[in-house]
Parts: structure tokens; sequence; C-alpha cells
């Protein structure tokens, strides 16, 4: 029987919002794409529905990866980039980014020196790789480094921690190049309307009636009906083309969500789908492209959203664990409509620091 040594690679274990995962200093992977990926695949136990060889948490959620390492962009503290790891297949995409893996980046900077406390506050700038845009961590901290603590509550988290201010600029057309990719803000995909956006994130976005759904169905429910995933499925190839993305079979971009009257104090409900299957709460990224969409004059949102009156607006998604709220800065409206930036607080705390094991032949 042949023993296979095992390697070690320095590690935090963070939860960042909504999500979890191994956050990596850059250079500690190996350098080659192929080799990485296998790296990363071993750490989170993939591909088995369980990963029980591994730290992935066997959910969309918790199979998701950072690696951060210090920039030489001008004005950028770190460069980012996100990994959503496949749990059933041998799969690694950073095609997408993720803002609430994205929670923790600030914290781990502060943690492994790359960027020094300042205060009560320490601002740190970040380059997502993913999307090509920079971002603003705002960060407590004090003389000891990153503060955990705090009274800040998120939907879909217990408890409380200290805010994570995070600040996105550049989020218009992350993919391609326009908020609006095919120009119109209303259009047909099989019969239904959408709305095809890209802000920090492409997306198709439809009215919940218009598919035969209420909105405010539970994850699982949704889950549970195959028949719709497929439709939407067909849906979003279709959308891919149209947004210039190409064949999107297996990718997971562009996302998508589904509209429908607010119920309680938010401004639009919606359910976010990852895609294959429905978020159990709502992406930070998925939140800006979606609030963008209710603030949208002519969008598949008429009708359904509270619009809040000025340009500087806190817009409140209803999601299935609570309120996800998204600082919206924008000017003019419909297809003149800028997004000069967006916001969102989300939480993050260490769970775990010291080093991932995986099989020495991966490093080779």
């Amino acid at each position: 029987m042949t023993m296979t040594r095992q390697a070690a690679i320095p590690c935090i274990l963070i939860r960042g919002g909504t999500s979890k995962g191994p956050y990596f200093v850059t250079t500690d992977l190996p350098a080659d794409v192929e080799s990485r990926d296998k790296v990363l695949l071993a750490a989170m136990g993939s591909p088995d529905a369980r990963q029980i060889d591994g730290v992935g948490g066997a959910t969309t959620l918790t199979s998701k990866v950072a690696m951060v390492q210090p920039s030489t962009r001008e004005g950028v503290d770190v460069d980012y980039l996100f990994a959503q790891v496949s749990i059933t297949d041998a799969f690694v995409d950073t095609a997408p980014s993720c803002g609430n893996i994205l929670a923790g980046v600030g914290p781990f900077a502060i943690e492994r020196g790359m960027v020094k406390p300042t205060g009560e506050e320490t601002s740190v700038t970040i380059f997502n790789i993913n999307t090509n845009s920079r971002i603003e961590a705002i960060v407590k901290t004090d003389a000891d480094g990153v503060v955990y603590d705090g009274d800040t509550e998120i939907a879909g988290v217990p408890g409380t921690a200290a805010p994570v201010r995070l600040n996105f600029m550049d989020i218009v057309g992350s993919k391609t190049g326009k908020l609006l990719p095919t120009g119109n803000l209303v259009e047909e995909i099989n019969g239904v309307d959408v709305t095809l956006i890209d802000v920090s994130v492409p997306m198709m976005i439809f009215r919940a009636a218009d598919m035969g759904k209420t909105g405010y169905e539970t994850p699982a429910e949704l889950d549970a009906d195959a028949e719709f995933f497929a439709r939407m499925e067909a849906m979003r190839m279709i959308a891919g083309e149209r947004m210039g993305l190409g064949d999107v079979t297996g990718k997971v971009i562009p996302k998508v969500a589904m509209l429908s009257e607010p119920k309680g104090e938010g401004h639009i409900s919606a359910r976010y789908f990852v895609p294959q299957n429905t978020h159990a709460a709502f992406a930070v990224t998925g939140g800006l492209c979606v609030s963008t969409c209710a603030m949208l004059e002519g969008s598949v949102s008429d009708g359904l959203a509270k619009r809040p009156e000025g340009e500087d607006r806190l817009v409140l998604i209803e999601h299935p664990s609570g309120l996800l709220d998204v600082a919206l800065k924008t000017k003019g409206s419909g297809v003149d409509l800028e997004v000069i930036s967006g916001g969102a607080i989300r939480t993050a705390r260490k769970l775990m620091a010291g080093e991932l094991y995986v099989p020495a032949d991966l490093l080779k």
C-alpha cells in the first residue's frame, strides 16, 4: 500500500458574510492554474457530495476560497481572486466573484500583515481580479489588529459581529462592459419578459409571476421543482449568448434572480439562483445587481419595487433569510442610469488559523 505524504499550506478559515472558506496568500499556492485548482479541490474535499476529505461544508456557500496577495497596482492594497469550488465535479470556477467572501479579505489582509491597522477603522483597498474592479473595505481595528466583536446583525448569520463596510466601485459592466449588455430594458426569452443587466455580476432577472411562482417560496420548495429549473436554465443559456458571454453551459454566470412585491419593510422581494440552486440568503454582488434593477425605471421591476427618492439611497432586498441592505448611488434614469457606487454592510469572523494539508505530490 502506497502512503502519500502530506504538505502544509498556511491558511485562515473565515466566515465572510453568509459564506465560509479558507483564505490563502496567493503565493502559497501553485502559480500554474491547473496545479492550483487540483490543490483547491483536494483542500475542499471535492469531488464528493459530502466533501468528507476536506474542509468544504458540502454546500455552495461553504465551498469557496479566497486568494489574496499584496498589490502592485497604484492606490490598491491587495489583489483578491475568488474561486467557487464545485462540490461534485472536479471544477474550480474563477469567473464569478463573491461579495460575502470579499467581506473577509480586509480582515485577512490585516491578519497577514499586508495592511497595517490605522486606528478604530482601517480602510483596505481591494482589487477584485474576477471582476476587474476596486472595492474599499472598512474594517474595525484596534492596536492589536482586527476587531471581530460587535453588535451588527446580518440575515443568515446567528449572533452579531463587527461591521465590514464594502464600497464597490467600477461595478457596471463587470463582464460585459455595459449596464444593459443588449441595450434593452426588457426583452423576451422563451415567452418570458427579462431584464439582462450587469452590475458587479451579469444577471438575468424576471418576475416570479411570469414563471408561475409567487416569489415567496422557500429555497427548498424552489429546489424541488426540477421543471422550473430546467425552464430557467434554457432561458439562461439564451441570456448568456445575448449578453456576449458565449456558451454558458456549466458556468455560473449569468446568475439569475426572480422578483416579487415586498411583503415587509423592503423595497423589493427576490430569490437568487447560483444558478443550479436557490441561494439560502443573498449574494452581495447579486444584491448590487438586483437593487440596481429594482431602481431602474422600465425594467421588469416596474410595478413591483418601491423606489426611494433621490440618487443616494438605501435599497432593502427581502430574501429567504431576512433583509440585505444596499447603499446605492446613481445618476440619471432608465437606459441612461449611471451607477456611481454600491455599498453593503457585512460581517466577518476568524474561525481558525493554521495549516491546511493536501497530498504533497500536488505541490510538485
